[in-house]
């Protein structure tokens, strides 16, 4: 069910090598003085087990046997050391590589949303949020859990392996390469379950991304939801998605797990191998006893890093699954960037200019807009009328640059806004649009959004100005209110006048009002225009309405209908041209 990422372009398949390189190149290189210390804490700890196997020879060839009385305490002393070197070395590194591996994935994560928010509008339109959420939460935690426990364990379990096999073939070479005849057979068998493995987390990191998306849906839809009586259909669609990422994680779990049974049946050959090979050669007199016993303290040792190789081969597959998704992302180019030499908008009341503009969202479709001209005079007031679907919001999303004009010109104080840098074209902007938006946080906040560093004092007067003071007080709190997830607490209202104050806040040169007053009953409406009527003075104003009572004292209507202007000019000169402007304000789209 789930539903993948659309992505701007196709992109190619990353090899694990070519993961791990950027992985160490862009976040794991920065660490490097952390990471070349917990190495050599890790050799200490290597070294320290290796110690334990060869003490092994002592302990059996002249303490056990009682011969040398004198050599029990020197050898007691030296595993106590080696045993408290061990573990306070141990500690020393899993801490400090579980610290750097934690940053990375940090580091990643951060990156991650931070070029989510550069990418164009379309990107959002043709990606859900759940989709994008999973990616930044569950991709990187399964990266988070690969990259802090592969970091922390490989090192140190091949540092072990090494010293653990300089020991074996110190005691007896010949019962070394006996006992490694297992590795290049179990290192086939672990690349082929990791290569699987990937996949499968590709696989569950998708299905994941489609269950936080449903939920998403039904958590924001519940009013729809329970209205209906869906709650059944619901409950079956999301168990669906759910008993699909449980299988997958059965399979996982299932395929990592193979190599455990494999592991054991060939170490078990091994030690046959080891005794047969041994024993004889000890009955013979070629190796005592504590030889012996140590080269098998060495392979037994030596086995566990081995099978934690294994595992943390499966862990880092799994990761890199979940980096392969993460990369996609981070890989995608903006459609609107700035261009090269992009130069900063500096205008205190700009004309806006439109020629010949053409558009539409995606190809194949029809124009949104198709030859669209006119010009908005510095600090003058725009209305733009129309049926629904005529390219009224088509207009200011081009002029905010959330989408760029196939073809035709448009201009801001007499500069392509393609030349300007994207920063400060917005900037000069202040949006109210149909489409609220409030976070979850308090009703100051959402005011201020868009102008940090706001006084208390200037976020009440924005809400005088929005006729919004007298409810904002009326909550225990006031303006430190919280107000939940898109404003749950307040009324339709309520929601659109914090959004007016926060416009009327931002003071901007540009003011783009996309049927503004809406959600307004008539009285708060009243009260509203005021002072919007009031925002206007000395701004470049489009004004988009729906009620056609609005706009009449606007220096021009222009009345768009299928991507075309087909009429301007004045409210009153409109009424007497008695066409589409004039059959809309008739029929009911007046008060």
């Amino acid at each position: 069910m789930s539903k993948d990422i659309t992505h701007h372009a196709a992109l190619p398949k990353e090899t694990t090598l070519n993961l791990m390189k950027r992985l160490v190149k862009s976040y794991l290189a920065p660490y490097w003085v952390s990471v070349l210390t917990a190495l050599l804490f890790m050799a200490l700890a290597a070294a320290m087990t290796a110690a334990v196997a060869q003490l092994m020879q002592p302990i059996l060839d002249e303490v056990l046997n009682g011969k040398k009385t004198d050599m029990i305490l020197p050898v007691a002393a030296a595993i106590l050391t080696v045993f408290i070197l061990r573990g306070i070395s141990t500690y020393a590194h899993t801490i400090m590589m579980n610290k750097v591996g934690q940053s990375i994935v940090a580091d990643i994560q951060k990156d991650l949303f931070s070029h989510f928010m550069v990418l164009d509008l379309q990107f959002f339109h043709d990606n859900p949020s759940g989709q994008l959420i999973s990616r930044v939460i569950n991709d990187v935690n399964v990266m988070r859990i690969a990259v802090s426990d592969t970091l922390t364990g490989f090192g140190k379990s091949i540092l072990t392996l090494v010293f653990l096999t300089g020991v074996m073939f110190y005691q007896d070479w010949k019962l070394s390469l006996i006992a490694f005849t297992i590795f290049p057979f179990a290192a086939l068998f672990v690349a082929r379950l990791g290569r699987r493995l990937r996949k499968v987390s590709t696989s569950i990191q998708k299905e994941l991304g489609g269950l936080s998306d449903r939920l998403s849906q039904i958590f924001h839809g519940i009013r729809q939801v329970q209205a209906y009586g869906m709650e059944g259909f619901e409950r079956i669609r999301a168990g669906e998605a759910i008993d699909n990422v449980k299988n997958l994680n059965i399979k996982s779990v299932r395929i990592g797990n193979l190599s455990t049974p494999v592991n054991e049946i060939l170490v078990g050959f091994v030690f046959f191998g080891i005794i047969l090979y041994g024993g004889h050669e000890a009955a013979e007199g070629r190796m005592s006893a504590g030889q012996l016993g140590a080269f098998i303290a060495a392979f037994t040792l030596a086995y566990e890093p081995m099978k934690k190789l294994a595992r943390l081969n499966n862990t880092m597959q799994t990761g890199l699954g979940a980096a392969e998704r993460v990369f996609q992302m981070m890989d995608l180019v903006p459609n609107i960037q700035n261009e090269s030499g992009a130069r900063d908008l500096a205008h205190k009341t700009p004309c806006i200019t439109f020629t010949d503009v053409r558009f539409q969202y995606k190809q194949g479709d029809t124009h949104a807009l198709d030859g669209v001209s006119f010009t908005a005079k510095s600090g003058s007031v725009t209305a733009l009328v129309g049926p629904s679907g005529s390219g009224k919001s088509t207009v200011m999303n081009l002029i905010l640059r959330f989408y760029d004009a196939k073809s035709g010109h448009i201009e801001i104080a007499d500069q392509d806004i393609r030349t300007l840098t994207l920063e400060s074209l917005r900037g000069h902007i202040a949006l109210v649009s149909q489409d609220i938006t409030i976070f979850d946080d308090t009703i100051a906040a959402n005011i201020a959004y868009g102008r940090p560093g706001a006084t208390q004092d200037e976020i009440i007067a924005a809400a005088r100005a929005a006729a919004a003071h007298d409810f904002i007080e009326s909550f225990p709190k006031g303006y430190e209110t919280q107000v939940g997830e898109d404003g749950v607490k307040l009324s339709g209202g309520q929601r659109q006048r914090l959004s007016i104050a926060r416009a009327i806040l931002r003071d901007a040169p540009i003011l783009l009002l996309d049927e503004a007053t809406s959600a307004l009953d008539n009285e708060s409406e009243k009260l509203v225009q005021g002072a919007l009527h009031k925002l206007e003075e000395g701004r470049t104003t489009l004004v988009i309405a729906h009620r056609l009572s609005t706009v009449q004292n606007a220096d021009q209507i222009l009345v768009l209908d299928h991507g075309r202007i087909v009429e301007h000019g004045s409210h009153e000169a409109l009424m007497q041209e008695k066409g589409l402007y004039a059959k809309m304000y008739q029929t009911g789209l007046r008060d």
